[in-house]
């Protein structure tokens, strides 16, 4: 067996020299060459190299498949050739709301589980004093309320990070900006104005604390900024002066431009929400509770993140949150009544599990692997929730701190000032409302329910096998299944990578087939490898020829080596987004050590569940 560095030395040759190449990215399996004459390229020498599992011509693409470990022999061959190794750009950027949308969610999804966390202890903490539990002047409170409170008042500073690793700027520089618009000299002057050689500095009635906004334009401003310095500044001399130059621009700009626009901006959010929410309450909460699942499949639900944070700032409390607690607890209740629907066993497990995730303001598994591929149940809920929701917005019930939409979010609808209970009395009710009404309308409305696999023969795995040892996957997404003959790569249909199936998903979200760990994981996010703890080699591949997308769309929720369990969430994923860009959906999932098996068996379904059993392998 050859070494990673002569694979890669002999595919360069083959592929007609370093001189021959205008640029080399891979993918999960793939090296993707872009020549500047396929003709100079031996491929009949390729496809005899036993390191070379085929060669592939397509979309202005000469694609070397390697395998599993393309990543090595990339990496060998980026050093032999002395290639940049920068990634092919990705070309179109989609629309501005699609921009802005990926924009708020890559600065807020690395932290929201610790806003959430938070936002859950501070309204607990309310719940506390108001029941008597806890004085407000006790050590305890004390400890719990300053890393309650501590996050949402230094929030630029989470901000700025998070900004800085979008907007590809110093993460260090962007934080030291955000300290200093929440200094306390300058929070100490909240409402006042300052002089900045003459110009007048603005500093809002709240300062910059628990701000948005702001810190975001100012790193935004701050990457351009560093580039040109970076730029006119000798490298010997940047490590001091670049950042004194950025700290020496930013630093005015920020409070005098940035700050005071980034306010107006803001307010103007803020006050245009509520001009909605006051023309009618009740058809704010018909429509947040109706479509939040919908906006949420969109990705569009990241849009409304800074109007709740800036709701919080403005006016020191939001309405849209209650709003949102029937539309996620109304998946539920459906999921519930498919539990004493459905007959099949595996969908039954799956319905009460996504029930309980749900109460706890986890969705995914409740809508993508029970109520959405059911459709009705879907409908069912998204009914309920808008009734759930205008009734919470007839109470206009207000929450007091930002956290995860659940149950655990009644807490924070607590004033901490009057301790005033009816807020949360009426959003219990909303959100009761909601989730009986989805059960009782999955009831009404039903569904095509699944055979077991035992009832029928054609969801059995064939007889001939049977006196074998199998090890079953479930399946990591929920849509059509297409037999692996029939994609549309000749790598995938061939069986050159092994064995499988092929999903067309029906929603975005890829799960763990199985317990193991993470041995593939490309940062574009489409396409993952698992080796499971019997030893199986999982390659997902989502979609075909996705990585062109540099990542837009996609979400990673692993890192490399991470272990997971069965029904973990590994990858997120913008279907239309991906449909839009003109790349296909449907995803391969292939046994790559297949050769270590008997065989690798389809269970011959049309559809599949995610997290239900689809592949068999027989050793």
């Amino acid at each position: 067996m050859s070494t990673n560095k002569e694979v890669a030395i002999r595919v360069l040759d083959a592929v007609g020299g370093k001189e021959n190449v205008n640029s080399v990215v891979h993918c999960a399996t793939r090296l993707r060459f872009k020549l500047k004459d396929e003709g100079k390229a031996d491929t009949a020498r390729l496809n005899q190299d036993e390191d070379v599992i085929q060669v592939v011509q397509s979309g202005g693409q000469y694609q070397v498949v390697i395998g599993s470990h393309v990543s090595d022999v990339y990496r060998e061959l980026t050093n032999v050739a002395n290639f940049d190794g920068e990634s092919e750009k990705s070309g179109e950027k989609g629309n501005l709301l699609n921009q802005l949308i990926d924009i708020i969610s890559s600065i807020f999804t690395p932290f929201l589980g610790a806003m959430a966390g938070a936002g859950v202890l501070k309204g607990f903490l309310t719940l506390a004093v108001t029941m008597n539990w806890l004085a407000a002047d006790s050590g305890v409170y004390t400890v719990w309320y300053a890393i309650a409170d501590g996050l949402f008042t230094y929030l630029p500073v989470m901000l700025a990070f998070t900004a800085a690793k979008k907007f590809k700027t110093n993460e260090f520089l962007a934080v030291s900006l955000a300290m200093a618009l929440v200094h306390p000299s300058i929070t100490e002057l909240a409402g006042q104005t300052l002089s900045f050689v003459g110009i007048p500095v603005i500093i809002g009635a709240s300062a910059y604390t628990s701000s948005v906004i702001p810190i975001i334009l100012a790193v935004f401003i701050q990457s351009y900024v560093e580039r040109f310095f970076k730029k006119v500044i000798p490298s010997f001399l940047q490590i001091i002066c670049v950042p004194l130059a950025v700290f020496l621009i930013m630093a005015p700009v920020t409070f005098i431009v940035v700050g005071p626009l980034g306010t107006i901006i803001g307010n103007l959010l803020g006050s245009g929400y509520d001009a909605i929410y006051s023309f009618s309450p009740i058809l704010a909460g018909a429509i947040m509770g109706g479509l939040w699942q919908v906006f949420v499949m969109f990705g569009m639900h990241w849009g409304f993140v800074p109007i709740m944070m800036l709701n919080l700032t403005q006016f020191g409390y939001d309405t849209m949150v209650p709003m949102l607690l029937p539309a996620v607890l109304a998946q539920g209740g459906a999921a519930l009544a498919v539990f004493f629907i459905t007959k099949n066993v595996k969908l039954k497990g799956l319905a009460l599990s996504s029930t309980i995730t749900s109460l706890f303001g986890i969705t995914e598994p409740t809508v993508y692997g029970v109520t959405l591929p059911l459709k009705k149940p879907f409908i069912a809920a998204c009914i309920s929730g808008a009734i759930g929701g205008a009734i919470i917005g007839f109470s206009q019930v207000k929450n007091f701190t930002f956290g995860l939409v659940s149950l655990l979010s009644l807490p924070s609808f607590i004033p901490q000032d009057t301790q005033d209970m009816s807020g949360l009395i009426a959003a219990a009710i909303g959100t009761a409302v909601a989730f009986g009404a989805a059960f009782v309308l999955t009831f009404i409305l039903r569904f095509e329910d699944q055979p077991n696999p035992t009832d029928s023969a054609k969801t059995t795995v064939p007889v001939q096998s049977s006196s074998n040892e199998r090890i079953v996957l479930s399946s990591p997404l929920a849509g059509k299944v297409v037999q692996l003959s029939e994609v549309k790569d000749q790598v995938f249909s061939s069986g050159a990578m092994g064995k499988g199936i092929a999903i067309d998903p029906v929603a975005g979200t890829l799960v763990a087939p199985a317990d193991g760990t993470i041995t593939t994981l490309f940062p574009t996010g489409h396409a993952i490898g698992l080796t499971t703890t019997d030893g199986v080699e999982i390659l997902m591949h989502i979609g075909m020829d996705t990585v062109e997308l540099q990542g837009k769309g996609f979400e990673i929720f692993v890192k490399q080596d991470d272990q997971v369990k069965k029904g973990d969430l590994l990858v997120k994923f913008d279907l239309s987004a991906i449909k839009e860009a003109g790349y296909s959906t449907i995803t391969p999932i292939v046994v790559t050590n297949t050769p270590n098996y008997l065989d690798v068996l389809d269970m011959n379904q049309d559809d599949v569940l995610q997290g239900e059993d689809f592949l068999a392998i027989v050793q």
